[in-house]
């Protein structure tokens, strides 16, 4: 498959699957919230009966109607921003921000594997000028391959951090590495970070995984 039909395809692949998990996410949101619905028309025929109603489980049916929309409201902000991604090839972004809207999109496929995600904290935003969905793209099969490294019940860290030359994303805390790096894909990758003048680094030593991007 010839250098760009790869990055097509895998791109189509890529915003397939992400977009698959956000609407199972919303459909979950949707499913517990009809639920509620449900409980508050027992509530109703209770109260048409004559039986007093509890306030208080009234209030938490409210709480968790609420907690459901906010949860929704963040997915749909995600799903929204993920479309953005494609809009343009060359787009100033806070690298922190797109770590953090990669862990909102992959929660779910983490969670079943049975790994946690976590971004390391830092006080400065980094930011480059990129192809967001490209990136987004490119580090999605870094993160797959991180969670496998990691293994169940594990957690991967991702960070952003700058370099003499430019800016680097590490996914490490990866205690399987050595035994999984033989499996990390190549050509996809490889192609979507030549797009980017990136480069892919696995570091058994480390227990890491690193794309370096140019200043």
């Amino acid at each position: 498959m010839a250098h760009m039909e790869i990055i097509g395809f895998n791109g189509i692949q890529f915003f397939g699957k992400m977009s698959a998990s956000i609407s199972h996410d919303l459909k979950n949101v949707l499913a517990v919230i009809n639920e509620n619905a449900g409980l508050l028309e027992d509530f109703c025929l209770m109260a048409e009966k004559g039986k007093a109603l509890e306030p208080t489980r009234l209030k938490r049916l409210a709480e968790d109607v609420k907690h459901q929309i906010r949860r929704g409201d963040r997915i749909i902000t995600s799903l929204n921003t993920f479309a953005h991604s494609a809009d343009r090839e060359s787009v100033t972004i806070d690298l922190r921000e797109l770590l953090g809207l990669l862990v909102e999109l992959s929660l779910r496929y983490a969670s079943m594997r049975g790994v946690h995600l976590e971004i390391d904290p830092s006080a400065d935003s980094i930011m480059v000028t990129t192809f967001p969905f490209i990136l987004l793209n490119l580090l999605w099969f870094c993160l797959d391959f991180a969670i496998t490294a990691a293994g169940p019940g594990k957690t991967v860290a991702l960070a952003a951090e700058k370099t003499g030359d430019g800016t680097r994303l590490r996914f490490h805390k990866l205690a399987g590495m050595g035994a999984a790096a033989a499996s990390f894909p190549t050509d996809p990758p490889n192609a979507l970070a030549r797009v980017l003048n990136a480069h892919i680094q696995l570091d058994p030593d480390s227990r890491e995984v690193s794309v370096a991007l140019p200043g």
